[in-house]
């Protein structure tokens, strides 16, 4: 998988990337159309006032912002109504009683006007070129129903910090790529992304009982033939978790939701105009299968020194010999080919070379373990339970 996501991520680059993103270049576009750029939040006190006064320097000349307050227990809902008082352009919209992000972000798709709605994380800094590069991808195709940006990560204090900054290139930014290459998205970054309404409304909006808000509407989007992109140039700079439970929460929750997603849209396999999603789905089973034939692996392992097994069924080491090697090679070629083309977004990448050796062990260890949490946690859980927010470690800075 690893040589498909460096060929597919190459030929992206270097078929639209090189040639037409250039992010010190303003993009012309055909039509300047009114955008909402929209903020759902809950306890996001320590960061709102950053996340809204970046947003009002962006660069566009039509947009206004819609801050949904989802009944925060701290001081949000005051502050966001001082920056209101203090910018017209700020709506602000409360709500009673806590429901989770995808209730947020369907009350604020609903009461505006625009056609075209930019979403970002309360603790999100939107770089301020970013709609003008989204929004080309609308206007040249009607057909667009989504575009997602490109997160880089602050949090870059820790070990575990520098070692995602490695994984945001070398796997979210190089898998992006490669799928948008072999033609479908298995999500689209929820940090950073713009939608087209009218395909948000083809589909019923956001469904309010996923933990990934995000994972699902790409897939509802495109299983109605909604076209998906990446777009490399809108940047947006994040916070990410930088303490092991705090890594652990939000990884979990993100693989409950592509549990989700799986076991909702297995009807897929039962029509035909559904078949460009089969490729993703059968790239995650493989990952879930990956994950329960290393826990297989384990088992036997330990089992030989309770039990006599087979001679077949002995395991010498746990330890990787050649095939580790190879690993270790395709993984370091995978995020040194990520980290050179993600490099023109993010000039400071490359300091974190170093730290990302780490990544093969730390994370895929990491992966392994929630999945095998994650999977029995979404084949179980109550369909109807509303998918609400914990609020999230984010970072030692």
């Amino acid at each position: 998988m690893s040589w498909l996501w460096i060929v597919g991520s190459l030929f992206y680059y270097y078929r639209y990337e090189k040639k037409y993103s250039n992010p010190t270049q303003i993009p012309t576009l055909s039509s300047y159309p009114f955008i909402s750029l929209v903020v759902p939040c809950f306890n996001e006190a320590d960061n709102i006032v950053d996340t809204i006064t970046n947003l009002l320097n962006q660069r566009y000349p039509h947009f206004d912002i819609i801050a949904v307050n989802d009944c925060s227990q701290d001081e949000t809902g005051n502050i966001l109504d001082a920056l209101a008082l203090k910018h017209p352009q700020l709506r602000v919209i409360h709500h009673a009683k806590n429901q989770g992000k995808s209730v947020a972000l369907t009350s604020a798709a609903i009461l505006t006007n625009s056609e075209f709605i930019l979403c970002i994380d309360g603790d999100a800094l939107l770089d301020h070129n970013a709609a003008l590069w989204m929004l080309t991808h609308f206007l040249n195709n009607s057909r667009v129903g989504a575009v997602t940006g490109n997160p880089r990560l602050r949090t870059r204090t820790s070990i575990l910090g520098r070692i995602q900054v490695g994984e945001f290139s070398s796997i979210i930014g190089m898998i992006k790529r490669a799928q948008r290459t072999y033609g479908r998205l298995f999500t689209v970054s929820g940090v950073c992304v713009m939608f087209r309404k009218s395909a948000l409304a083809n589909v019923g909006f956001w469904s309010i009982e996923t933990l990934t808000d995000d994972i699902d509407i790409s897939w509802k989007l495109q299983i109605q033939h909604w076209e998906i992109r990446f777009e490399p140039a809108a940047t947006c700079w994040i916070l990410m978790p930088e303490t092991f439970k705090g890594l652990w929460s939000q990884r979990l929750r993100w693989a409950t939701g592509g549990a989700q997603a799986i076991l909702k849209f297995l009807k897929i396999w039962r029509h035909w105009n559904s078949r460009r999603m089969w490729p993703i789905f059968v790239e995650y089973v493989l990952s879930l299968l990956w994950s329960y034939s290393m826990l297989l692996y384990f088992l036997l392992y330990m089992a030989q020194f309770f039990f006599t097994l087979p001679e077949e069924f002995i395991i010498e080491t746990l330890l990787p010999r050649w095939a580790g090697l190879l690993i270790a090679f395709t993984s370091m070629t995978q995020i040194a080919i990520a980290m050179k083309i993600d490099a023109r977004y993010d000039h400071q990448l490359w300091r974190n070379y170093f730290y990302a050796i780490w990544y093969p062990i730390a994370f895929w260890i990491l992966s392994m373990l929630t999945t095998l949490v994650a999977f029995p946690r979404a084949l179980f859980r109550d369909e109807n339970r509303l998918g609400k927010w914990d609020s999230p470690d984010r970072g030692l800075n």
